[in-house]
């Protein structure tokens, strides 16, 4: 129902309208009118409010690997700019220095400031 930015759950409501219609022993023409009536009053009146309180309340979130940007890893083996490996939790990533020249040891600090497929690109803390 979301998907369609909640278009379904008003012609679901518009059903509800044909149904009370044939409850009330009209026919069909009535049942449709009644469908179409209230459907359109639903998505006209009901659907804006309803999507904008559905996107004020829910937060952003950080999906994938971008969770890891801005953390820091330990050197696990000695990054440079054409090889290395970084540990970050307990998960290991192939890792390249941000910057030509920069080369980090076993044991230093780094933190994450890119990831492009499986390599992580690293500078200072």
């Amino acid at each position: 129902m979301a998907s369609l930015d909640l278009v379904l759950l008003m012609f679901a409501g518009g059903a509800l309208g044909g149904m009370a219609v044939a409850l009330v022993g009209l026919g069909v023409p009535f049942q449709l009118l009644a469908f179409v009536l209230a459907s359109a009053a639903l998505l006209v009146v009901v659907r804006p409010v309803a999507k904008r309180h559905l996107v004020e309340r829910t937060p952003e979130q950080i999906d994938g690997v971008a969770v890891y940007v801005g953390r820091t890893a330990v050197v696990s083996q000695r990054v440079d700019q054409d090889a290395g490996r970084v540990r970050l939790g307990h998960d290991e990533w192939s890792a390249r220095t941000q910057l030509d020249g920069e080369i980090f040891e076993v044991g230093d600090e780094v933190r994450i400031v890119q990831i492009e497929g499986p390599i992580a690109y690293v500078s200072h803390c």
